[in-house]
């Protein structure tokens, strides 16, 4: 990779001025100047402390210190390994500590890591091959067999979901086609795009909310997104506690020893 031309574009995507990065990295617009043209070579502190400048993705970070000749910093531990016991353990506490509501945990692709038992109540009647733990939600979301035929708003949940694939360009024309050219709903958009889902307990209006391990120094551990839907009024909350109930009671009857 050419680093001065991938370190320009990157900047550029961010609409960061050189001046601006040369601040916020404690260095001078001529010597980033230089960088850029390819007059002078950085160091490889200075390469981390202008990624960090731009805060890109971790992923990106490994890439522009390969594009200097540089070694990657960040590791990117799978989610097996040892050292992230304790994140496996945190995801699973959070998705308990949401319940009755849905949510879920995906990769930067949108592949299932692991959900509640209340994500049942939104993928009911999706074909099983769309759903479980390494199937792509996205894809769930938007497939005639998946939930399409079930969302009430598909114009609206369609260009919310197409917008996050920015980086994914062959799901995004997958499910591209999938979408029919449908006009938005007047007043629908609000404050946040709501789901609107058809189920057996009624109209769902489901609000999202994503959450991130801000902190994180691994790459895996920080393209992990944690996604949950939260009600929009009280009557849902209600049938959602409701349908909680109803699961438990299924789950019950299934241990041995119960009729």
């Amino acid at each position: 990779m050419d680093f001065p031309r991938t370190l320009r574009e990157r900047r550029t995507r961010r609409h960061v001025s050189q001046l601006d990065l040369a601040l916020r990295a404690g260095t001078t617009q001529r010597h980033l100047s230089f960088i850029e043209s390819g007059r002078s070579v950085p160091g490889r502190n200075m390469v981390v402390r202008l990624a960090e400048s731009l805060e890109l993705p971790l992923r990106e970070r490994n890439e522009l210190l390969l594009a200097a000749g540089y070694a990657p910093v960040y590791p990117e531990s799978s989610l097996d390994d040892p050292v992230l016991a304790p994140v496996r353990t945190a995801i699973d506490h959070i998705l308990r500590g949401h319940l009755p509501c849905p949510a879920l945990v995906v990769d930067r692709s949108g592949d299932l890591i692991a959900a509640n038992t209340a994500f049942d109540v939104i993928t009911e009647g999706a074909a099983p091959e769309l759903v479980g733990p390494g199937t792509n939600v996205y894809r769930l979301a938007l497939h005639p067999d998946g939930l399409a035929r079930r969302i009430l708003n598909l114009a609206e949940w369609a260009r919310h979901i197409l917008v996050r694939l920015g980086h994914l360009q062959e799901l995004r024309a997958e499910l591209t086609g999938y979408v029919p050219e449908l006009e938005q709903s007047a007043g629908q958009l609000g404050f946040a795009v709501p789901l609107r889902l058809r189920s057996p307990y009624g109209e769902l209006r489901l609000m999202t909310t994503v959450t991130t391990f801000a902190t994180a120094v691994d790459v895996t551990l920080a393209e992990l997104k944690l996604e949950a839907f939260l009600p929009a009024d009280p009557a849902l909350a209600e049938a959602l506690s409701a349908a909680a109930a109803t699961r438990a009671r299924t789950a019950a009857g299934h241990e041995p020893g119960n009729m």
